[in-house]
């Protein structure tokens, strides 16, 4: 592995879905409403994949210090755990990219105001006291609850009002089926985990509820979103066409069936890209509707 390679590696670009896909609805819904700024769109997208990028890198090396990080872990390396980057080029990287957030962040709060810094301050926090810090939330059943908070209402929401400072009913609505898919990618990452992280002592959910849980869990997000995206525009909350999306939900019964077949390691790998890549069209999808609106 390349040193390039080992960066784009330790960005983990799976996951980087989580955090362009809110944004996408949120833009959409601006530009239905009439209000969309196209350098508060840029600015949002650079600064969600920043602030996701930073956090990535933090729990590389903040994981590896734990030793969460074992040489028979299955998955995608770890590049400090490895050896292939060092802590310290890693925590250097990981203020780079909070950098880039913050120079984003700045413009926003030139658009929208306070409510932009209070997102930024806590997503920062958030960032970095999931698995580091003396009691990181990560390893006390608490990262999926975080995901859906800061992955779905927060983004979405915050993605929706740096256009005119309005956060819109639909925004709210839309930001629960984008929270749920963004949860499912840690559910599903921890679900490969699970055993790993019991012996290293680190607690996920998929620890506490164990592999049948976990599963119905994983189930639970990813069909109860397109549940949520149907009942939503059938009642009228959202733009009627953002139903549409709701036709994806059969995309999920291939990674759904991967992980309750009691598939274990490597064949667990492919459902954590296989549900970004459900959370982006889904994204897409909302973002399209809305925008077109009716």
């Amino acid at each position: 592995m390349s040193t390039f390679e080992a960066w784009v590696e330790a960005a983990r670009p799976r996951t980087l879905p989580a955090a362009a896909s809110p944004v996408l609805v949120g833009t959409g819904l601006a530009i239905g409403d009439g209000v969309f700024r196209a350098d508060a769109f840029i600015a949002a997208l650079v600064g969600a994949l920043a602030i996701q990028v930073a956090a990535n890198f933090a729990n590389d090396v903040s994981d590896a210090a734990r030793g969460a990080d074992p040489a028979d872990r299955v998955g995608p390396p770890r590049m400090v755990a490895s050896g292939r980057v060092s802590a310290r080029a890693m925590w250097t990287a990981t203020w780079l990219a909070v950098a880039v957030a913050v120079a984003a962040g700045i413009w926003l709060i030139a658009i929208a105001g306070w409510v932009v810094a209070a997102i930024g301050v806590a997503s920062v926090i958030a960032m970095l006291t999931y698995v580091g810090g003396p009691l990181p939330y990560g390893y006390r059943a608490l990262g999926e609850l975080a995901v859906f908070v800061f992955f779905g209402l927060v983004a979405t929401v915050g993605s929706r009002y740096v256009h005119d400072m309005t956060a819109p009913l639909s925004a709210w609505i839309l930001a629960i089926p984008m929270g749920m898919l963004a949860a499912a990618i840690l559910v599903a990452n921890n679900r490969r985990d699970i055993d790993t992280d019991a012996r290293v002592g680190k607690r996920t959910l998929a620890v506490v509820l164990g592999r049948g849980g976990t599963e119905r869990m994983y189930a639970v997000l990813t069909y109860g979103a397109f549940l949520v995206v149907a009942v939503a525009a059938i009642a009228g909350v959202t733009p009627r066409l953002t139903g549409l999306a709701a036709f994806l939900a059969p995309f999920a019964i291939g990674p759904n069936r991967t992980i309750s077949s009691g598939a274990e390691g490597a064949a667990l790998i492919p459902v954590l890209s296989q549900t970004a890549r459900l959370e982006l069209w889904t994204g897409a999808a909302l973002g399209l509707a809305a925008a077109v609106g009716g």
